[in-house]
């Protein structure tokens, strides 16, 4: 038995989500991840506030979009179209104990297996426009904002099919108790919000884990006094009673003796009173460090004291489950990464799963930004929330399935992505904004080329303090197009034009001519090899000469890309009359005075490049005669850049690019 569906409808972002399990491998765990402000928060509070709060809801909890609705509520208004809905889907099996569940499952046929449960909180809508006609036109909506919580009802309802849920069949739903949903399901959640608090906190805040280790006691001995793993603990304390009291009938003796003849009474003691549930929360507390040289929990960092919290909190949250005894128990675990490096995050989502296995029918979600839990997790269990703001809705999208649909036939480039994802960014999952870039060159410089532009542009949005993730991928940007389109977000890809001219040879033996396609400067080029850009523009096959002399005048003048597109290409074009076919091109052709000026300093050149700055004009040809080792020659100038405050000029297509994915 086990939750296959979760759909929300009217909560806050979420106007009409649904989190999808049917095709996850293993129920157990799910990871729910997205960018910031994307509804994850809300999904939980949702949990929260019908299984623990059902009478928390209130006016901001209703989405915009049907908040004019609600303020101009009249006998015509259908609530249940704008009510906040929870319906979960049950799958279960003839092997289930069914004793809880059956007070959901309407339809009693053998091929049938699913239960459908709704959790609604709808206005009163009788009560509230009674109570609203005493209030003015121009009250109204204020009215409304501040009292609409005294106003809402939950109930909770089983249905057959979701036909049942329109208002000509609501008739169908069958209403039912809170204490059915207590019996069935078992509902805990750790959430970001954390008391766990710095050295700097107040004397109060600084047994956190002192105190929690308590309530993990409390939790353990609440139903198991006489267990085995007590017995030390009470053999001891119950020897400490008895010394005590011997101690205290000697040391009161004489006190209790003058005291009875004041006082009527024969029998006055003293007694050992000692309590191990008062010892562990007055007189215990956690440590670090050996014995000599222990210190108290609040000096340890906050990314241990973190990890601490979480797993004390997942062992009593264990308890809790494994007691309840129910159908189904959930767990949710938001944001475990908060004040923990890279290691401690991918312990942690190893841990979970072993400190969870020994818990039947779970189900646990974790959200989280962290992407090195994401790295760590099998990509079957994500679940991607967009917030698609077109539509002001938060779509929940199963990440494996989906685009495994989207690259079809695109074995290859799907198995590279999700290996790629695996060992090196699962950091794009989070990105407002994506830079790809080919190689150590333009990884080395466009940090430098970012700064110079944000200097020439302080009156917009820096774009050093946007959230843009760059990655170097090299000539494998094409396997990330369905990847880009998934994710619905803005991918700058800086390449090179790398131009070709088509050649024919002839072969003296066999007389047959033979077509090839050799690197060629852009001036006299007819073609081009970068698959990255031919892909991303939908380039004609090279047999189709017209078409493609028109597709190539296009790309060479930047005049291809769509700007309702969320990807761009940037690639070199003509600058001072001159067109280069790649990065080192295109930046030695507006920085030759630089050059020769800083000479000696400039690493990665020939020995004679000196001489060949001053007497060679030709940029194609000068670039072959002085460059011998790119990586030495991009750091060089970034050294110097950073070192010497020497300003090299920036090619125009990375400007533009720069351009665009800043705006």
């Amino acid at each position: 038995m086990y939750i296959n569906k979760i759909e929300v409808q009217n909560f806050r972002l979420l106007q009409n989500s649904i989190l999808d399990l049917e095709n996850q491998e293993d129920k157990k765990l799910s990871i729910l991840i997205g960018r910031n402000n994307s509804g994850k928060t809300s999904f939980i509070m949702l949990f929260d506030k019908f299984l623990k709060k059902s009478s928390s809801f209130n006016f901001d909890d209703f989405p915009v979009s049907v908040r004019k609705s609600i303020f101009e509520i009249n006998e015509e208004t259908d609530i249940h179209s704008i009510s906040i809905r929870l319906i979960i889907e049950i799958t279960y099996t003839d092997k289930d104990n069914l004793e809880n569940l059956s007070e959901f499952i309407l339809d009693l046929s053998p091929s049938e297996n699913k239960v459908h449960i709704l959790f609604e909180c709808s206005i009163d809508k009788k009560k509230l426009l009674k109570e609203i006609e005493s209030v003015k036109v121009v009250s109204r909506k204020r009215f409304i904002k501040k009292n609409l919580c005294n106003y809402l009802n939950t109930n909770i309802y089983t249905f057959d099919t979701y036909d049942n849920l329109k208002a000509e069949n609501r008739n169908k739903l069958i209403e039912k108790d809170k204490n059915a949903i207590d019996n069935l399901i078992n509902y805990q959640v750790i959430h970001a919000k954390r008391s766990v608090s710095s050295s700097e906190a107040g004397e109060s805040s600084k047994k956190v884990l002192s105190n929690l280790a308590t309530k993990y006691y409390d939790k353990k001995t609440e139903n198991q006094l006489s267990s085995d793993d007590l017995d030390v603990i009470n053999a001891s304390l119950l020897e400490m009673d008895k010394t005590l009291e011997e101690k205290y009938e000697e040391f009161f003796d004489n006190f209790l003796n003058k005291s009875k003849d004041f006082l009527a009474m024969t029998e006055l003691r003293v007694v050992s009173d000692l309590e191990s549930k008062e010892i562990i929360s007055n007189h215990s507390k956690i440590v670090y460090g050996s014995e000599d040289e222990s210190l108290p929990e609040h000096l340890n960092g906050l990314g241990y004291m973190n990890i601490l919290y979480l797993l004390l909190q997942l062992e009593i949250k264990k308890e809790f489950l494994i007691e309840g005894n129910k159908d189904i128990n959930l767990l949710f675990v938001e944001e475990p990464e908060a004040h923990t490096h890279p290691q401690m995050q991918t312990v942690f989502i190893e841990k979970v799963r072993t400190i969870l296995k020994d818990i039947p029918f779970l189900q646990t979600f974790i959200t989280t930004h962290s992407s090195h839990i994401v790295k760590n997790s099998n990509f079957k269990d994500i679940r991607y929330f967009y917030n698609d703001l077109d539509n002001r809705n938060v779509i929940i999208k199963n990440f494996y399935t989906e685009l495994q649909k989207k690259y079809g036939k695109e074995e290859d480039e799907f198995k590279f992505l999700n290996q790629y994802l695996s060992i090196a960014s699962a950091e794009l999952f989070f990105a407002e904004k994506i830079i790809f870039i080919e190689g150590l060159t333009e990884k080395l410089l466009l940090p430098y080329f970012i700064q110079q532009y944000d200097k020439t542009n302080t009156d917009e949005v820096l774009l050093s303090s946007q959230n843009i993730s760059i990655l170097e991928i090299g000539a494998n940007a094409k396997a990330f197009s369905h990847f880009l389109e998934f994710l619905g977000i803005k991918a700058l890809i800086i390449t090179d034009i790398d131009t070709s001219a088509k050649t024919i040879t002839r072969n003296e033996k066999t007389g047959k001519d033979r077509t090839s396609y050799p690197a060629h400067p852009v001036k006299g080029a007819t073609h081009i090899s970068n698959a990255t850009i031919r892909y991303f523009y939908n380039s004609p096959e090279f047999s189709e000469e017209k078409k493609w002399s028109e597709w190539f005048e296009k790309l060479k003048q930047d005049k291809l890309h769509n700007e309702d597109s969320k990807i761009k290409l940037s690639f070199q074009l003509e600058e001072n009359d001159y067109h280069g076919r790649s990065f080192e091109e295109a930046f030695i052709s507006i920085n030759v005075d630089n050059l020769k000026a800083n000479i000696s300093e400039v690493k990665g050149l020939k020995n004679d490049a000196d001489e060949s700055l001053n007497t060679i004009n030709d940029i194609d040809e000068l670039t072959e005669s002085i460059l011998e080792k790119k990586s030495d020659f991009a750091s060089s100038l970034l050294w110097l850049a950073l070192t010497k405050d020497i300003v090299w000029n920036m090619p125009s297509y990375i400007k533009k690019g720069l351009v665009w994915i800043a705006n």
